[in-house]
């Protein structure tokens, strides 16, 4: 995909993995785009970031609109921003951002589904005892629930000022 985005700014492109995986390791919500036949849906949804295999785990209900969506077509756009505040007297924002492309995936797998929620929970959760109490949960749990995997294709970072 192009770099439309930055076509014109070049020096704001983020292109170290590090940088990257900095933004998407403190983010906490990741803007979701999805599409089915020309009908567009966007949900903001929090997360946890596997850098090691550059994947997004997030979690949901059984049913619902954005299962409806992904059941139709797995190709996501996504982005995480962290904003860093508007500049006052200077007309200009502070950022960095990562846009990126995907498979998301419905997991079905017991055992990758405790692996996302653990991947989720250490990501958002600063209490070990929370993690391990959820971690702890009965396989009824997870049965309860949908985990969702994205698998990163493509993604662009940004910084801006």
């Amino acid at each position: 995909m192009k770099h439309y985005h930055l076509h014109n700014r070049p020096n704001r492109e983020l292109t170290k993995k590090s940088d990257i995986d900095r933004i998407l390791e403190k983010g906490k919500f990741a803007v979701i785009s999805m599409c089915r036949e020309n009908e567009p849906y966007i949900v903001t949804l929090s997360y946890g970031y596997d850098a090691e295999n550059d994947t997004l785990y997030f979690h949901c209900a059984k049913n619902g609109l954005k299962l409806d969506f992904l059941n139709s077509n797995k190709n996501v756009c996504a982005t995480v921003i962290e904003d860093k505040g508007y500049v006052m007297d200077e007309c200009g924002h502070e950022y960095e951002s990562v846009v990126f492309w995907g498979d998301m995936q419905i997991v079905k797998d017991l055992h990758e589904k405790k692996h996302g929620m653990s991947i989720l929970l250490l990501h958002l959760e600063e209490k070990d005892s929370v993690i391990k109490e959820k971690q702890l949960k009965s396989d009824d749990y997870y049965s309860k629930m949908e985990i969702l995997k994205l698998r990163v294709r493509q993604i662009h970072g940004k910084a801006g000022r």
